[in-house]
């Protein structure tokens, strides 16, 4: 059975994708990432980054806080009610080389990213006011590289 969105539903999730992508990947890529991302994503939520699997604020926690800084570029997305889908370019900072990283380094090389986000209401946060937007916190996140 197909499930029939009405044009507000429409007009409401693109206004929430367009906020989402913006507050998202500006805290990705902040000093605070560490502490704020996390905040996304509650004990439930899975996250695939490169086909590695995370659960929850805490798995999140745990694989950026030794990753280097970040610079996103959003190129693109695209919205459903309850999922938006981005593609665009990420650079990743310098990193001492390690056992995880090869001297040939990339560092500060743009790579070709497609994420997608499965976004649920946030049951805790207070009512949206009308026009705003509400509040959602990641259900599922799958991070690739494809570029």
């Amino acid at each position: 059975m197909a499930v029939a969105f009405t044009r507000e539903d429409i007009e409401i999730s693109t206004r929430a994708a367009d906020h989402f992508t913006r507050l998202y990947y500006t805290t990705y890529d902040s000093p605070t990432r560490v502490e704020d991302l996390p905040k996304f994503y509650r004990p439930t939520s899975t996250l695939t980054w490169n086909g590695n699997p995370c659960q929850g604020s805490e798995g999140v926690k745990k694989l950026i806080q030794d990753m280097p800084s970040t610079r996103h570029e959003v190129q693109s997305y695209d919205c459903h009610p309850i999922s938006v889908f981005v593609s665009g370019s990420v650079s990743h900072g310098k990193v001492p080389a390690t056992k995880l990283t090869s001297s040939r380094s990339v560092d500060d090389q743009p790579r070709v990213f497609f994420q997608t986000f499965v976004l649920v209401p946030d049951p805790v946060a207070p009512l949206a006011k009308v026009g705003e937007v509400a509040k959602y916190y990641i259900d599922a996140d799958a991070m690739r590289f494809v570029g």
